[in-house]
């Protein structure tokens, strides 16, 4: 049986591979991930998340308050999308979290 991934908290800070090429298309983004040659599309607040985190952004709840403040949502909600979509991105080895403050 395979360990799952640890959980990803607002207090974790993200950082993209450098192996990972953002093309933006109509408001959406496709990646291309140059170790596996596979191709990700986010949606225009994926898009979003990717910039906030391209941009280095110190913490996931510095990208999620700045998400509250343009998008008309409940904050669980990106909240919740937020974490999610970061999991799967860590999952892809597309980024790689670390846990806790700075």
């Amino acid at each position: 049986m395979t360990a799952s991934p640890p959980r990803v908290t607002l207090d974790d800070r993200v950082q993209c591979s450098g192996e990972v090429l953002m093309q933006e298309v109509g408001g959406e983004a496709v990646l291309l991930d140059l170790a596996s040659e596979r191709y990700f599309g986010l949606d225009p607040v994926g898009t979003r998340i990717w910039q906030l985190l391209a941009a280095g952004a110190p913490s996931l709840a510095q990208v999620h308050a700045t998400l509250c403040g343009e998008f008309d949502a409940l904050p669980e909600r990106i909240g919740d999308d937020l974490l999610a979509l970061v999991g799967q991105l860590s999952e892809a080895g597309l980024v790689q979290v670390s846990s806790g403050p700075e």
